[in-house]
């Protein structure tokens, strides 16, 4: 499914009346609206928009995704490492900032978005009093690769989500980065893999879903390391989260991990391995078989949208 909003690509928005809630002074563009998403139908649905960077080349209209960031979001991506940095930085916060605005039928300005973060550094909505007409509080995850950005969406549940190379290149063996970051019981199961080309796979796939797990948690990795806990694929394609067993020494008492959480594996693109975790409070009810709802899409902001879920473009692998 394809939203064409423009007639070429280096054309700009024909802009509409600003939303109610409207950018901060002193910002005077105004954009066209997004088209808005399908709903989300509820807690164990989960949508994913993604950009491709080096698709997006047109100055006028990487000048135009620049403007939707605040002040200290343009500090930041001007701040980084190089153009392709630079690039890749901005992208991200258009990209969150254009996804939330459609979920709220654009009555929120992207530009208008304000984030705070817990204390591990998860960053989170701030809304405001008059935003209390919102029917269910969003959540969203970022997450990208050299080549993909990746901003998943979810109401009422936290989330996370984690987009990995499967060709990831690693300075070290793959084994021994198992044993530094995951548990035994993992590089057991890894070690048992002959070929290497299917232990690289499985290892950057189990990564991926820690990855997902642990933002979701809202703590990251520092917050919540690896070796902590195991992941395990079951035969009914739900996946399973064990506590580690605790180290003599280790003052961690891993409380703050539970099992209630639902995921989603894909493959992306036939390049990536894509991971999706939200919190699932109907762990154990006549509900807890139902598999999570995922829909993808390819987006360039205020240009194009490809809804590519139920395409070879996305692949479910549990």
């Amino acid at each position: 499914m394809h939203h064409r909003l423009l007639l070429r690509r280096g054309a700009m928005p024909v802009p509409p009346p600003l939303p109610p809630r409207t950018p901060p002074p002193g910002v005077a563009r105004p954009f066209a609206s997004l088209p808005p998403p399908p709903p989300l139908q509820s807690r164990r649905e989960v949508h994913v928009w993604y950009v491709c960077p080096d698709e997006l080349n047109d100055h006028s209209q990487l000048d135009m995704y620049m403007e939707l960031l605040s002040p200290s979001e343009r500090k930041n991506a001007l701040s980084m490492n190089g153009p392709r940095l630079q690039k890749d930085a901005m992208l991200s916060r258009a990209l969150l900032r254009t996804t939330l605005s459609r979920y709220t039928n654009s009555k929120i300005d992207p530009r208008s978005f304000e984030f705070k973060k817990n204390k591990f550094g998860k960053p989170e909505i701030l809304w405001r009093s008059d935003d209390s007409n919102m029917e269910w509080p969003l959540h969203f995850n970022i997450s990208h690769t050299s080549s993909l950005i990746a901003c998943g969406i979810a109401m009422d549940a936290p989330i996370g989500i984690d987009v990995e190379e499967k060709k990831r290149k690693t300075t070290k063996s793959i084994l021994s980065l198992a044993r530094r970051y995951f548990t035994p019981s993992e590089v057991d199961s890894l070690a048992k893999i002959a070929d290497s080309d299917a232990q690289q796979k499985e290892f950057i796939k189990l990564w991926t879903l820690k990855e997902a797990y642990v933002k979701a948690l809202g703590r990251g990795f520092s917050g919540a390391p690896f070796n902590r806990f195991s992941i395990q694929l079951k035969t009914n394609s739900r996946i399973q989260i064990t506590k580690a067993p605790k180290v003599c020494d280790d003052s961690d008492s891993g409380d703050y991990l539970s099992e209630n959480w639902r995921f989603a594996l894909t493959e992306l693109n036939s390049s990536y391995y894509m991971a999706v975790c939200i919190e699932d409070n109907s762990r154990g009810s006549e509900n807890g078989s139902v598999p999570l709802g995922l829909k993808v899409w390819k987006t360039v902001p205020f240009i194009e949208d490809t809804l590519v879920s139920g395409t070879d473009a996305v692949k479910l692998i549990t």
